[in-house]
C-alpha cells in the first residue's frame, strides 16, 4: 500500500497503541527513531537613526556645497534611505522596523525655512521636508528630541500631524493633567513563519532639559519627568499588554551625566541608568549626545541580563541595526540574543527617490540662503578667533549688546552697562568683503540659540571669565606656542569658550586655570566687584549650558524668542553696510607674564 499522510498517521497510531498495550507505558519517540521537533525560532532587525537635525541631503547650506568633514562622513536621510533599503532586502521587509531617537526638525536652513520662512503652520502650508522624507522611507516610530520644541508647540503639532508614524514621548506630560501629551509607545506586530506573531513595543523617552532649554515654549503647558521614573512605569505595562520585545528610543545620552550643572531637575544623559535600573528592556536606541556607540551592554541590576544600547552618529551619518534572535518557549517568544552595529552613510549613494521628492524644497532653500542682505567693507574670518579677539566675533557681540540695550530702554535697568558673550562656533565662518548673503551671516551662528539679558556683578563676571579661560592649555613663558595644541584643554569645545565684550582683560596662559584673568577693567578702571552689569547671553549658556558659574541663577531681565542668527541677519539688513572699523576692538588678549602671545 503506498505511504501517504493518512496511512502514515494510521500506522503511527497503531504502533503507538501496540507499544502501550505491551508495556503499559508509551515508548519515547526516540525509541522509534523520531527526534524532538526543533525549537521555533525567529529573527528580526530594528534599524535606528537619531539627531537628524533637518538633514535630508548630503549638503551644507552654510557653505552651499556638498557636506564634508575631516573623516569624510556623509549626512542626510537620502543616504539613510539607501542603507535602509539594503537592510530590508537582506532581512525581508516584514522582518524589520525603523525608528528614530529625536531632534528631527531643527538644525539646517532647510528645517529653519519650513518653520519660519514658509512655515508648515500657515493655512495651506507645505508639508515639512523631514515628514515627507521619513514617510517615504517608511519610519515606524520616532521619539521626541529636545530640539523638537525650539519652534514652539504649534509647529511640532503640525509636524506630528504630517507624519505617517507616531511621535513618542512617555515623559512629555500635560502640565495640568499630568497625562502623556504625546503617544508614550507604539506596538508593532511581526508575522513569523510559525503562525505566532511577535509583538514589539517601542517606548519613547525625551529629555527633561526641555523644561529649561525651551521654557518659553513649554512652561505651564508641559512637564518632563525623569526617564528612569517613566520607564519604570511603562515597561511593566507594555509587558502586561503582551509585548515580547521592548525597545526604548531615548533622546538621552548613555553617560549618566548632565552638562548643565545643577540646573536640570533630572539627569540629562540617563539611557544607561534606564538600562541598569528598569527590568524588562531588551535594547535602547540612544540619542542626544552626538556620539557614535556601535554597541554598549549594560547589565540590569534586577535581572542580571544585558541590555544592548547603540547610538548612531548624528545627521544621518550612521544607521544602527539591532538584530534580535527569538525562540518559542512555554507558549511565548523569548529573546535569546541581541546584537547591534552601525552602518556608515558614506558607503552608499543618495536614494534618488528621496532627493527627487524634495528637489524643489532644496532649490528654494539654496536660493534663500544666497540672498544678498548687505555689504561689508572688509573680509572677516573666525580662523584665528579661538586665540585672538577678532572683528567677526565682535560683530556678534555688537548685535547682541545693541539689541539688549534697545529692549531695556526706558526700564528700571536701562542705565546699566550692557556686556555681551560670544563663542567661536565654527573656525571656518567668514564674512567676505563685498556682498553678504544670508548663509554668510547665518554661518556665524549655526545654532538656534535665542538671546537673554542677565544681571551679574563684577565679581561674578571675573569668575565667569576665569571659568571660560580653562579652555587654554597652560603654556610656560618662553616656550613655543603651537596654536594646534593651545586650545580645547580638558576636552572643552570651542562653543564653551566665551569672549566677553565691554570689558578689557588679559588671559595669562602661563598661569594655572582659575587664576588667569589679569588687568580686568571697565572703561579704563579696575573692575568694581560690586558693580552691576547686564550680560547679553544666549539661552544655552543662560540655562546652564557649559556649567558656567552664576549666569544660570542670575536674574533674568529680558528674553527673546527669535534666533540670534536671525537677529544678526536683520541687523545687517538694517545697516546695509557692515564696517568693522565702527565696532571692532581688541578687548582681550593672551599673555604670559604680561607679554602678549600674539
Amino acid at each position: 500500500m503506498p505511504l501517504n499522510r493518512r496511512t502514515f498517521l494510521e500506522s503511527s497510531v497503531a504502533v503507538g497503541a501496540g507499544a502501550a498495550l505491551a508495556t503499559g507505558v508509551a515508548a519515547p519517540a526516540e525509541a522509534h527513531g523520531h527526534r524532538p521537533k526543533p525549537a521555533k525560532r525567529y529573527s528580526f532587525t530594528v534599524m535606528g537613526t537619531t539627531d537628524l537635525h533637518g538633514n535630508v541631503f548630503n549638503w551644507d547650506y552654510f557653505t552651499d556645497k556638498e557636506f564634508d568633514d575631516k573623516a569624510h562622513n556623509d549626512i542626510g536621510l537620502a543616504k539613510i534611505s539607501t542603507l535602509v533599503d539594503q537592510v530590508r532586502e537582506e532581512k525581508g521587509r516584514c522582518n524589520t522596523l525603523l525608528i528614530d531617537a529625536g531632534d528631527t526638525i531643527q538644525g539646517t536652513q532647510l528645517s529653519y525655512y519650513y518653520a519660519k520662512v514658509d512655515p508648515i503652520t500657515a493655512r495651506r502650508g507645505p508639508v515639512h521636508p523631514m515628514a515627507q522624507a521619513m514617510n517615504a522611507i517608511g519610519y515606524d516610530a520616532a521619539a521626541l528630541g529636545n530640539h523638537e520644541f525650539n519652534y514652539g508647540i504649534p509647529v511640532l503639532r503640525k509636524f506630528e500631524e504630517q507624519c505617517d508614524f507616531p511621535l513618542l514621548g512617555a515623559n512629555a506630560l500635560d502640565a495640568k493633567t499630568l497625562r502623556p501629551a504625546f503617544a508614550p509607545y507604539s506596538m508593532h506586530r511581526l508575522r513569523t513563519p510559525h503562525g505566532k506573531d511577535v509583538k514589539v513595543a517601542v517606548l519613547g523617552l525625551t529629555n527633561p532639559g526641555i523644561a529649561i532649554w525651551d521654557k518659553a515654549n513649554v512652561q505651564g503647558k508641559m512637564v518632563f519627568p525623569g526617564l528612569e521614573e517613566q520607564a519604570a512605569k511603562w515597561v511593566p505595562k507594555l509587558r502586561s499588554m503582551g509585548a515580547d520585545v521592548v525597545v526604548v528610543s531615548a533622546h538621552s545620552g548613555s553617560s549618566g551625566t548632565s552638562s548643565y550643572g545643577d540646573q536640570l531637575p533630572h539627569i540629562e544623559n540617563a539611557a544607561g541608568l534606564v538600562a541598569e535600573q528598569v527590568p524588562g528592556i531588551d535594547a535602547i536606541l540612544v540619542g542626544h549626545a552626538h556620539t557614535e556607540i556601535p554597541e554598549y551592554r549594560v547589565k540590569n541590576k534586577e535581572t542580571g541580563k544585558d541590555v544592548v544600547l547603540s547610538e548612531p552618529l548624528k545627521w544621518g551619518q550612521r544607521l544602527t541595526t539591532f538584530d534580535f534572535d527569538l525562540v518559542w518557549e512555554k507558549g511565548r517568544w523569548v529573546v535569546e540574543k541581541v546584537g547591534a552595529q552601525v552602518l556608515n552613510s558614506n558607503t552608499v549613494a543618495e536614494d534618488p527617490r528621496i532627493t527627487g521628492l524634495l528637489a524643489d524644497e532644496h532649490e528654494k532653500v539654496v536660493a534663500y540662503v544666497n540672498q544678498v542682505i548687505g555689504t561689508s567693507t572688509a573680509s572677516m574670518t573666525t580662523a584665528d578667533a579661538p586665540w585672538k579677539d577678532e572683528p567677526i566675533i565682535d560683530l556678534i557681540n555688537v548685535v547682541q549688546a545693541e539689541t539688549v540695550k534697545a529692549a531695556l530702554a526706558g526700564g528700571a535697568h536701562a542705565a546699566l552697562p550692557v556686556l555681551s558673550q560670544a563663542s567661536c562656533f565654527s573656525r571656518t565662518a567668514r564674512i567676505p568683503a563685498g556682498e553678504i548673503t544670508i548663509k554668510d551671516a547665518a554661518g556665524l551662528y549655526p545654532f538656534e540659540n535665542t538671546m537673554e539679558a542677565r544681571l551679574l556683578t563684577g565679581a561674578q563676571l571675573k569668575d565667569y571669565l576665569e571659568y571660560s579661560a580653562r579652555y587654554y592649555v597652560q603654556t610656560a613663558a618662553g616656550t613655543p606656542v603651537d596654536t594646534a595644541k593651545l586650545t580645547n584643554a580638558g576636552g572643552t569645545p570651542d562653543y564653551n569658550y566665551d569672549a566677553v565684550s565691554g570689558l578689557t582683560y588679559e588671559i595669562d596662559i602661563a598661569k594655572p586655570a582659575g587664576s588667569r584673568i589679569v588687568n580686568l577693567s571697565f572703561e579704563g578702571k579696575p573692575l568694581d566687584p560690586a558693580a552691576q552689569f547686564v550680560l547679553a547671553v544666549n539661552n544655552y549658556r543662560a540655562s546652564g549650558g557649559g556649567a558656567f558659574p552664576h549666569v544660570a541663577n542670575a536674574q533674568q531681565l529680558w528674553a527673546n524668542s527669535d534666533e540670534i542668527r536671525n537677529t544678526i541677519i536683520q541687523w545687517v539688513k538694517a545697516k546695509g553696510t557692515v564696517d568693522p572699523g565702527l565696532f571692532a576692538s581688541v578687548d582681550w588678549k593672551l599673555t604670559r607674564d604680561g607679554v602678549p602671545v600674539f
